[in-house]
């Protein structure tokens, strides 16, 4: 297990490495130039020569490159240009948001998903099933600005119950948590309906209910322990990919997250910004994989079994 972990890590570093040099790339060569958005209104040649020099982005693009690698080893990502501090303290303020926001909505979906999984494979082919799963397909259909849209107009401007926007109370989660989740229910409850649906129709199940195990220990303890691997894994895909922050329902609710952040860092080219949300994200999306991973053999006995096989 050390060396699964160590090598796990090597390859967060290498991933985080190629993410940020990528990302770095693609925008020097993107067209336009930043220093136009921070230098002053109708600026001369002199002007925006000073604004390139002071954030560095006169500098052929190998030394940009090497200079920002070598003050990544030292920890420093850069100094955001338009609020002009550190570029990870403007993240880490905004991260607790999106943090706070996806553990919500993961934990609402997986609170629907997986006993609505459960009940559809256990109903089959029924009207209530039926029902239930053409709702799941419309779920899953729903692009989720026009979810986030239809939330707003219902319960934020008609019934004036919930908050329209930004975190101005607790409840202001209530309506961008429904927007992500109505999606993330439609998937993973299909995913379980799936997955159950085969282990249901498993031979080893028909052995242990003619020897008297319950209903309830056949489903649960046999037939949803032997789907939990996919279960468990999607559930942490769609986790990490909400750390990276849900740019659209943030937009949309104006909620104060990396999401939100990085649509305004784009938007003003501010490029250590940028960098920044990317690498935190993605190490925190790589994290959360390593984790998932490492429940595996928690989970099922047959990987910790297989594991110890091959050490």
């Amino acid at each position: 297990m050390p060396r699964y972990i160590l090598k796990r890590l090597g390859q967060t570093v290498l991933t985080a490495w190629f993410t940020v040099t990528i990302v770095f790339l693609l925008l020097r060569l993107a067209p336009g130039d930043p220093a136009a958005n921070y230098a002053p209104p109708n600026p001369t040649s002199e002007q925006l020569a000073a604004v390139r020099q002071e954030f560095g982005l006169d500098q052929p693009l190998l030394s940009q490159y090497l200079t920002y690698l070598g003050n990544l080893l030292h920890g420093d990502i850069g100094t955001s240009f338009q609020f002009r501090q550190p570029a990870l303290q403007v993240v880490m303020d905004r991260l607790p948001y999106t943090v706070t926001l996806a553990i919500a909505a993961i934990a609402v979906t997986a609170a629907i998903a997986i006993p609505l999984g459960v009940w559809m494979a256990r109903r089959g082919d029924t009207a209530p099933e039926l029902g239930a799963n053409i709702a799941t397909i419309a779920g899953q259909s729903m692009p989720d600005f026009w979810i986030g849209f239809v939330l707003l107009i219902v319960f934020a401007v008609n019934l004036q119950w919930l908050p329209s926007s930004g975190f101005t109370s607790t409840s202001a989660i209530v309506l961008p948590c429904l927007t992500i989740v109505v999606l993330q229910v439609a998937l993973i409850s299909r995913l379980v309906r799936r997955e159950m649906t085969v282990n249901l129709a498993a031979p080893y199940l028909t052995i242990a209910r003619s020897r008297g195990v319950s209903e309830r220990r056949l489903t649960w303890g046999y037939a949803f322990a032997n789907s939990s691997i996919p279960v468990v894994t999607a559930l942490g895909t769609r986790f990490a990919a909400m750390l990276n922050g849900v740019v659209i329902v943030e937009v949309v609710f104006k909620w104060p997250g990396v999401g939100e952040l990085v649509v305004d860092a784009l938007s003003r080219r501010d490029f250590p910004l940028i960098q920044a949300t990317v690498l935190v994200t993605v190490v925190l999306a790589l994290v959360v994989q390593l984790l998932v991973d490492l429940l595996y053999p928690l989970i099922d006995p047959r990987v910790r079994l297989g594991q110890e096989a091959r050490s």
